[in-house]
Formats: structure tokens, C-alpha cells, sequence
């Protein structure tokens, strides 16, 4: 039972400390999850490198899969409304807020698309590969100030929720 109870406790102990949300500089973070927004839900994939002890870059990608039919008098979301590609800049909070190493909060700004946008979103590693995040996005300038109807899709607030994982 000794044995048992060690062996449980030197696992337990070894992947609480293998689980770091982010590490620095050539950190690599990747992630797939849900985008729900106003008329519409997606899937979202992006990863991030890290360049520093607290700042990261990336690309994120968003595709609409279902979208709300018959928005101002058109039947069905084009294609170039319901992809949006978008570069990013990070600020990876978490060691500066001394929050638990395998818990990262990150707001950041983005290029994307359709619009200059921010982000606030955090990250939660189970273990050494895998975890979850979850994060809004928001535009700060679109380029089309006077987007209606399907152009608003990915150029608007959106939540997003899925899976990390740690590439490293």
C-alpha cells in the first residue's frame, strides 16, 4: 500500500510541475476550439511563439461553419465572410501576475482581415501537452466602417473555447 500510495503521489507531484501555460522565449502554443458569435458558430485554430519572457506572436485562423440564413435579403454567408485570418501580438501575464505556472492570461492586439482587433484569453494545462483556453476577441477598428449584414461576421465579438496544446 506504501508503494501504491508513493508511485500515486510521485505521479500527482510529476505532472504538476510539467504543466507550464507558458515558458518564455520559443514556447510554442497551439490551439483548435468552438468561435460563437452574433449569427454564426465556427471552429478557430491558431498558435503562438513565444519571443520573450512575456510576450508572444501568432496567427489565428476562423471559419464560420453555420450561419444565420437570410441577413438582409441574402440567402446564404460567402465564403470571404466567413473566413478571417489574423495575426497577433500577446502579452503573456501569467509569471508576471505569479499566477499558478500552468494558468496564462494573455491580452493582446491583432491585424487582421477585416479589422485592428484585441483579445483577452487564458490557457490551463492538465499536464505537459494538453489543456484548454478560452477567449473573447473584439474589433477595435474595422476597415469597413459601414459593414452590414454578412460582412459583420468575424468583425465583431466573438468567444471562443477549445483545446491547447503545448508544442515544445
Amino acid at each position: 500500500m506504501k508503494k501504491i500510495f508513493a508511485g500515486l503521489l510521485l505521479a500527482i507531484s510529476s505532472v504538476a510541475y510539467s504543466q507550464e501555460a507558458f515558458t518564455g522565449a520559443n514556447d510554442i502554443r497551439a490551439y483548435v476550439g468552438a468561435n460563437i458569435q452574433s449569427k454564426g458558430t465556427g471552429v478557430t485554430a491558431g498558435a503562438d511563439y513565444g519571443l520573450g519572457r512575456s510576450f508572444s506572436v501568432g496567427l489565428q485562423m476562423s471559419y464560420l461553419l453555420g450561419t444565420k440564413h437570410n441577413v438582409n435579403g441574402v440567402e446564404k454567408a460567402p465564403v470571404g465572410d466567413r473566413f478571417d485570418l489574423r495575426g497577433r501580438f500577446n502579452a503573456n501575464l501569467g509569471g508576471v501576475m505569479n499566477l499558478p505556472e500552468q494558468l496564462d492570461v494573455y491580452p493582446g492586439l491583432s491585424l487582421s482581415l477585416k479589422n485592428f482587433g484585441g483579445h483577452i484569453g487564458a490557457r490551463y494545462f492538465f499536464n505537459k501537452g494538453f489543456g484548454v483556453f478560452s477567449e473573447i476577441t473584439f474589433p477595435i477598428a474595422r476597415y469597413k466602417t459601414s459593414a452590414a449584414g454578412y460582412e459583420r461576421l468575424n468583425n465583431q465579438f466573438t468567444f471562443q473555447i477549445g483545446a491547447a496544446f503545448d508544442l515544445n
